[in-house]
């Protein structure tokens, strides 16, 4: 990832993708599974389905409980924003209508198997991020940069676990 100098409030974003010999069935099962988060992030580490929810449908909402380094331990719920099945799973993080992050897995058939993408964009509400560069306001670049390689470094590991998974 190259230097952008975004702020929080430009909402910046950040997308890895993968080609995965399966089908995009195969691999929707494993990305639309947000129980499975833990096992493919160092931060996440728990996910639960709330609300009398048991799967992935526009407008059920899941628990995460994360843990990073610097932040601390923290939980988030989140909202199924997009969800059209071996095409698009899209969630918000706390309030769907001014989350703290919008994330998104992308599947499209291609060269026998499937590509696929995962997307993220910080804001436009106020995330734990928020604090440090309240904290620390000239150095917001900054900060919103080394968030961003540590999720794109993330996302590049999550794609890579359902990528075996789905070759297995």
């Amino acid at each position: 990832m190259e230097w952008t100098g975004a702020r929080y409030a430009d909402g910046p974003t950040v997308e890895v993708s993968t080609w995965i010999a399966a089908p995009p069935e195969r691999v929707w099962a494993l990305v639309s599974d947000v129980t499975r988060m833990p096992e493919m992030s160092e931060e996440v580490q728990s996910v639960r389905w709330v609300d009398g929810a048991t799967g992935p449908v526009v407008g059920a909402r899941f628990v995460g409980r994360n843990q990073h380094e610097a932040f601390g331990e923290w939980e988030t719920t989140s909202t199924v924003v997009a969800c059209e099945p071996a095409r698009v799973f899209s969630w918000a993080v706390g309030d769907p209508d001014e989350p703290s992050a919008v994330w998104r897995f992308g599947l499209a058939p291609g060269n026998g198997g499937t590509e696929l993408s995962q997307w993220m964009r910080m804001g436009p509400g106020r995330s734990g991020l928020s604090f440090a560069i309240d904290a620390m306001p000239e150095k917001e670049q900054k900060i919103v940069f080394v968030r961003l390689r540590e999720f794109e470094r993330g996302m590049t590991a999550a794609l890579e676990c359902i990528r075996q998974w789905a070759e297995a």
